[in-house]
C-alpha cells in the first residue's frame, strides 16, 4: 500500500458563524420593518377616517347655515312685500282724497256761483225795496252757510289726506261727510286707561304751555307710546281687519287732561261701535 493512499474518512468543511447571525439580524429586521409598515398603515386609516368625519361636520355646519339664510332671505322677502303694499295702499288713500277734496270744492264753488246768479236774477225782478232788503238778507245768510261749508273743507289735511278737525264743531262737520266714524273723548292723567271705540289710551304727561303730550295706545293687545306729540298733530296706526289706518287727534291739553277724537275708516268704524257696545 502506497503511503501516499488517501484516507478513507473524508472531513466536510463547516459554514462560518458570522452567516447565521447575519439571516438572524435580517429576519429581525425585516419583522421591525413590517411592525413599523403595519403601525403606519393603521394611522394613516384612523386620520382618513378623522378628517372624513370632520369634513362631513363642516358641510352640515354650512348645509345648516345655507338653510338658515334661505329662511331668513324668505322672511326678509315676505317682510318687504307687506311694507310696499301698505305703501301703495296709503299713496293710492291719498290720492283718491286729494280727488275728493277737489271736487267737493268745485261743487260748492258752483253753488256760490248758481245761487249768486239766481239771487242777481230774482232781484231784478222785485221792483219793492223791501223785497230787495228781504233777498239781501237771504243772500247773506246763504253765502254764510256756503262760507262754513266751504271752511269745513279746507280744513287742514294730513299727509294721509284726511282732514283735521280742531274743534268739536269741525268733528261734527267732518261726521257730516259721513266717509268716517268720529269717537271724541277726553283722557285723564291719573285716570287709567279711557276707551275710545275699539281701542284704549292712557295719558302720561302734558305740557299746555307748548301743546304737547305724551299718550299710549292699547290696540289689539299691543301697545305703543307716542311721546312728546303735538296738538292737532294725527297719529296713525294700523289694526287687526282695516286697510285703512285709525287716526288720532288730541286739540287741546291741560295739566291733568287731553281732548280730542278717534277717526276711524266706516266699515271699521261700525265694527268698532259694535265691539263698545257689546263690552258695556
Amino acid at each position: 500500500m502506497s503511503e501516499f493512499q488517501e484516507s478513507p474518512n473524508m472531513h466536510t468543511v463547516g459554514a462560518p458563524r458570522w452567516v447565521g447571525l447575519a439571516v438572524a439580524v435580517l429576519g429581525g429586521v425585516s419583522l421591525i420593518s413590517l411592525g413599523v409598515g403595519w403601525s403606519a398603515l393603521n394611522q394613516a386609516r384612523s386620520i382618513e377616517q378623522s378628517t372624513q368625519a370632520t369634513v362631513k361636520q363642516t358641510n352640515d355646519a354650512v348645509a345648516q347655515r345655507l338653510a338658515k339664510a334661505d329662511d331668513i332671505n324668505q322672511q326678509l322677502q315676505s317682510d318687504v312685500k307687506v311694507v310696499t303694499d301698505k305703501l301703495n295702499l296709503t299713496q293710492g288713500e291719498l290720492i283718491a282724497a286729494r280727488k275728493q277734496n277737489k271736487k267737493a270744492t268745485s261743487a260748492v264753488d258752483e253753488k256760490v256761483t248758481n245761487l249768486a246768479t239766481s239771487v242777481k236774477a230774482e232781484l231784478a225782478t222785485k221792483a219793492s225795496a223791501d223785497d230787495v232788503t228781504r233777498l239781501n238778507g237771504d243772500v247773506t245768510g246763504v253765502k254764510t252757510d256756503l262760507d262754513a261749508a266751504k271752511n269745513s273743507i279746507q280744513m287742514a289735511r294730513s299727509e294721509m289726506g284726511t282732514l283735521i278737525a280742531r274743534n268739536h264743531d269741525e268733528i261734527d262737520q267732518l261726521r257730516r261727510v259721513g266717509t268716517r266714524d268720529y269717537f271724541e273723548f277726553t283722557a285723564q292723567r291719573k285716570g287709567g286707561a279711557t276707551k275710545v271705540g275699539a281701542i284704549q289710551i292712557q295719558l302720561k304727561d302734558t305740557n299746555p304751555k307748548k301743546n304737547r303730550y305724551t299718550i299710549n295706545v292699547l290696540a289689539d293687545d299691543n301697545s305703543f307710546e307716542k311721546k312728546d306729540r303735538s296738538v292737532n298733530e294725527p297719529i296713525f296706526f294700523y289694526t287687526g281687519g282695516t286697510r285703512s289706518a285709525l287716526e288720532l287727534v288730541v286739540n287741546k291739553v291741560t295739566k291733568t287732561t287731553a281732548t280730542g277724537y278717534l277717526s276711524v275708516p266706516k266699515a271699521a268704524g261700525a265694527a268698532s261701535a259694535s265691539t263698545a257696545t257689546s263690552g258695556q
